[in-house]
């Protein structure tokens, strides 16, 4: 079991827990640090018993395990790509987030918005999943491109649909109403959610590795992967949808004045989002837990245990 799991099977078990872990590994001044400063972290981590067993007591521990938990994928061992590491999603992600909300007076220029979003969240989405021995096996580097584009063009295309009828219909006024203020919130989140389920389409296809309370590997499980990926799958949707939802609401009584209104939006949608990230993240256990009973029943017969545990992903 990698060292980043070993950390949230131990410190991860409540709420409050991975909540406090995660407003400090999403500093981003840890995107600073280079690949060779993250590998000495994450050997010093494997090397020493004592930090597996007490991780937060020392200082330097301490700091190797948020420059591990933050940069590493925690099924695979790699280094993630600089943009793509949770620290990395607040400062890049905010921008093209609240380009999707702003008024746009074509579809097109409303649809680059989306695709850029869209492809962003999906690359995260990616760097940070749960890699499964079969897809790794099976599955094509090109199939998986020519999915995440398509679902990615799709999310994009949905999302331009409310600014094609606002910019080519003359709509009445509780229409406008609609389009640009209703409808965006359901179809952003439920889109958010669509390229989860989609990108990570394989690890409830081949499934993904469940293992006992040791870390020994039970076996592979695609109610596992399907569990892993709709509960990230909800917790994005609810993180940009909630975020849509409270600047939309705290500014409603000032939208009078516009030559401030996108300013105070933009700030608005940067803290909300810088707050319910960590929250976002801390909802569902890194380290998942499943029923025996819900397993396959190839699982069921190699082991007694009650729960298993896997890999969530981000």
């Amino acid at each position: 079991m990698d060292v980043n799991l070993q950390f949230w099977r131990t410190e991860g078990k409540s709420f409050f827990q991975r909540f406090l872990h995660w407003t400090d590994i999403l500093d981003p001044t840890v995107l600073l640090k280079s690949n060779e400063e993250i590998e000495k972290s994450r050997l010093l981590l494997q090397t020493s018993a004592q930090t597996l067993q007490e991780p937060l007591r020392d200082k330097k521990v301490n700091e190797a395990w948020k420059l591990s938990l933050s940069s590493v994928n925690s099924g695979t061992g790699e280094i993630i790509p600089i943009v793509f590491r949770p620290p990395a999603f607040l400062p890049l992600v905010t921008p093209l987030f609240f380009a999707t909300l702003l008024s746009h007076k074509g579809a097109k220029k409303a649809f680059i918005c989306q695709f850029l979003f869209h492809a962003h969240v999906a690359g995260f989405t990616i760097a940070n999943g749960n890699a499964t021995a079969k897809a790794e096996e099976t599955a094509l580097p090109q199939k998986q491109l020519l999915v995440c584009t398509g679902a990615v063009s799709y999310a994009a295309f949905i999302g331009a649909v409310p600014h094609f009828f606002m910019s080519q219909h003359r709509l009445s006024a509780p229409l406008q109403v609609f389009f640009r203020k209703f409808l965006p919130i359901p179809l952003l989140a439920s889109l958010s959610a669509f390229t989860v389920m989609i990108v990570r389409g394989t690890e409830y296809e081949n499934g993904i590795e469940v293992r006992d309370k040791n870390g020994k590997v039970i076996g592979v499980s695609q109610k596992a992967g399907r569990k892993a990926v709709q509960d990230t799958a909800l917790s994005r949707a609810a993180l940009f949808g909630t975020a849509v939802i409270i600047p939309d609401s705290l500014l409603f009584f000032i939208q009078r004045n516009p030559h401030i209104l996108n300013p105070l939006r933009l700030l608005m949608t940067l803290s909300t989002l810088g707050a319910l990230l960590p929250v976002s993240l801390s909802v569902f256990p890194q380290l998942g837990e499943i029923k025996r009973d819900d397993l396959e029943k190839e699982i069921l017969s190699s082991t007694e245990e009650t729960e298993l545990f896997y890999n969530r992903g981000v």
